[in-house]
């Protein structure tokens, strides 16, 4: 019975995966080329369970910098996700938001107070939250001049991360544990998705630079980290801070978003 279910499970992801890569291939793909949507998808059940556990329990892992791999042409290209834990990916992204939606529909049925519209209502609030976070982190990139291939599907990737905390502050909201334990939960999960975020959008946001800095902590020091640097750009110290500042701030705003969404 649990091989059944493990099957069934793994046919529903794929078919989800293929159907959401299908639809943004037909509306988006003047924007955002396949190769690009294929290499974010391309994971193990290996890698899905180590990113899972990473996103939840992200204090003591290192290092936090991307591998890249040669070509034979000479050039140069990230690792897919499957073979690099530190690579953005939008499988479990996309996975989180179905399962958010179907979770909040559990809460408010189990408080019976569920209605079709419920569904629609959790998957607007959830794409509007992306949405917003990528806006906001877009528009901070353009205003500090970071530049990089395949920026936006990373940007999406990486907003879409929060979703494994909300699920699970709701999942302990169904087991009544009483309004401490539950708030403890989500400051946890806050917390935990806040420290993952600071640590590897640091990287997307210094890929351009000729130290490229990695945040170990919100309140560590910036440390210097020449691995992942493909194309060396001069930048200020200035311009090192503000970006530093932006990555805390936008770490920290995960609050309100994580907020709205388990609101249900």
């Amino acid at each position: 019975m649990n091989d059944t279910t493990a099957q069934f499970g793994m046919q529903l992801g794929q078919s989800a995966v293929a159907a959401g890569q299908e639809y943004v291939q037909k509306n988006f793909g003047g924007l955002i080329p396949l190769s690009l949507l294929k290499h974010h998808f391309n994971v193990s059940n290996s890698y899905v369970i180590k990113k899972l556990q990473l996103v939840v329990f992200p204090w003591r892992h290192r290092p936090w910098s991307r591998k890249i791999r040669r070509l034979e042409t000479g050039q140069t290209e990230w690792q897919p996700p499957r073979d690099d834990i530190n690579c953005p990916d939008l499988y479990i992204p996309l996975m989180a938001l179905v399962t958010y939606i179907l979770v909040a529909a559990l809460q408010t049925g189990l408080q019976e107070r569920f209605h079709p519209q419920i569904l629609g209502a959790s998957a607007s609030r959830a794409l509007v939250v992306v949405l917003l976070d990528f806006l906001f982190v877009k528009g901070g990139c353009y205003l500090l001049n970071v530049q990089g291939p395949g920026q936006v599907i990373d940007l999406i990737a990486y907003g879409g991360y929060k979703f494994v905390g909300v699920i699970l502050t709701l999942l302990t909201g169904l087991i009544h544990p009483g309004m401490t334990i539950y708030s403890i939960v989500f400051l946890y999960a806050f917390a935990a998705n806040a420290f993952f975020l600071a640590s590897l959008r640091s990287r997307l946001a210094f890929n351009d630079l000729t130290c490229s800095r990695q945040l170990r902590s919100l309140r560590s020091a910036v440390l210097p980290d020449l691995s992942s640097t493909a194309t060396p750009v001069t930048v200020s110290h200035a311009q090192r801070k503000r970006r530093i500042t932006f990555l805390f701030f936008e770490a920290v705003v995960q609050v309100v978003y994580m907020a709205i969404l388990v609101r249900v």
